[in-house]
């Protein structure tokens, strides 16, 4: 098999690990729903899911289209910082539990994650879809993707996602009988 082959099937495990991603978060959502929980930014989410799902096709497109070469060196310490994010990204979805979801849910009442890796960072699942968003391009030296949907994300979650999430745990830690620990 080609390397762009081997690419392709790396692009699919990826889909199929944001597939699961769609089911924790069906899961997770009935979880809050039934404590009260609240959606915030339901306005950027489609826009966010038609971004992630269109840079995995990028992905390969750029790949098979521009005759993107795989260079060893830049491509195997790619899909080293991918297991890193992966590694991380089940740390943040086993840290928050069933408060893990794809979209911005609260549940007032319930303190704010202080743990794992919530401890050092505020948004570290951002930070794994950020570097991602440019390591799983480059494994195959899809710059001109990784480019563009970085660009592309950053947008989308400094102005509407991470504005629509914190907003969202100010209003839960307001809330009447919220713990001093959401504030």
């Amino acid at each position: 098999m080609s390397s762009a082959g081997w690419y392709a099937v790396l692009l699919a495990l990826v889909a199929a690990q944001r597939l699961l991603e769609v089911h924790l978060t069906r899961r997770n959502l009935r979880w809050a729903r039934a404590r009260g929980g609240v959606e915030a930014g339901r306005g950027h989410f489609p826009a966010m899911a038609a971004l992630h799902t269109a840079f995995l096709l990028a992905c390969l497109a750029e790949v098979l289209l521009l005759d993107r070469p795989f260079l060893p060196a830049l491509g195997w310490s790619m899909v080293a910082v991918l297991v890193l994010t992966q590694a991380v990204r089940v740390w943040c979805i086993r840290t928050l539990g069933p408060r893990w979801s794809a979209r911005v849910v609260v549940v007032p009442g319930l303190p704010l994650v202080q743990g794992g890796p919530y401890r050092w960072l505020r948004h570290p699942n951002y930070v794994v879809v950020a570097v991602e968003l440019l390591a799983l391009p480059l494994v195959h030296t899809a710059w001109l993707t990784a480019v563009v949907f970085s660009a592309a994300d950053a947008v989308l979650l400094l102005r509407y996602r991470i504005p629509a999430e914190e907003a969202a745990l100010r209003a839960a830690a307001r809330a009447p009988g919220a713990p001093p620990a959401a504030a």
